[in-house]
């Protein structure tokens, strides 16, 4: 493993232009459930995809927005770990050369100092009206009204969440692709790699001649394919990768 953190600390270091992808394992040491990991109590009778879905909302929008409104109060009771603050850190050493993709709807990368940032499954602390489109974050938990209505137009609001059956947002996922593509050295935190068009992104970054670096516990489908993995969870590793690095 050290030898390992010293070759992925060394190619960061080499690198003036990094991508980053970010999935549910970086939140969960934030002590957020991940989305399946939050089907507890009432909620386990359903799956995600009965409640994250158009035909969901349309069903039950009640329904739907107090299934939101409990993740809602999880990601806000939660704070910034580690990982987080790295990155925010490894961002302003890179000034231009950095572009951090997330796979997280929680905002934590936000409140931890990330500015470039591109949110592929929108962000659960603001919703989007219905009628008029525009975006409002949501009151605090103790003061949300369900469903909440827009403040522009009094019309009923949607979660700003891609939900199953979406597509991502085309700009976003544009900025990723040309993010991993030109990228020098890309990192992949705590994600399954199971979820297109994310799950490929790192895949650009091969085809241009980069580095893939991998941080997961876990093995994974792009573990094969990664230049270097890493086995510990990324509140560890990411600090330990930025130590004695300018």
């Amino acid at each position: 493993m050290n030898a390992t953190l010293e070759q992925a600390r060394r190619a960061l270091g080499d690198a003036d232009r990094v991508a980053v992808l970010t999935g549910a394992g970086v939140s969960a040491e934030s002590g957020i459930p991940t989305f399946r990991d939050a089907q507890s109590g009432h909620w386990a009778r359903l799956r995600p995809e009965d409640l994250a879905s158009p035909e969901a909302y349309r069903r039950d929008p009640e329904m739907v927005w107090e299934w939101y409104a409990g993740r809602y109060r999880d990601v806000t009771a939660a704070q910034p770990n580690a990982a987080h603050r790295a990155l925010a850190e490894l961002e302003r050493r890179l000034a231009g050369g950095f572009l951090l993709v997330t796979q997280n709807v929680d905002g934590l990368h936000q409140r931890a100092g990330s500015r470039q940032i591109e949110e592929l499954h929108g962000n659960l602390t603001q919703a989007r009206c219905e009628t008029c489109r525009r975006r409002s974050a949501l009151l605090p938990p103790e003061q949300l009204t369900l469903p909440p209505t827009c403040p522009h137009c009094g019309s009923r609001m949607r979660p700003d969440v891609v939900w199953f059956g979406e597509l991502l947002p085309p700009a976003a996922l544009a900025r990723a692709e040309e993010a991993f593509a030109a990228a020098q050295v890309a990192l992949v935190i705590g994600t399954s790699s199971l979820v297109q068009p994310a799950a490929s992104l790192a895949l650009l970054t091969l085809e241009h001649g980069g580095t893939v670096i991998e941080l997961n516990p876990d093995e994974t489908p792009l573990t094969p394919f990664a230049s270097l993995s890493l086995r510990l969870p990324a509140s560890q590793t990411l600090p330990a990768l930025l130590e004695g690095w300018a």
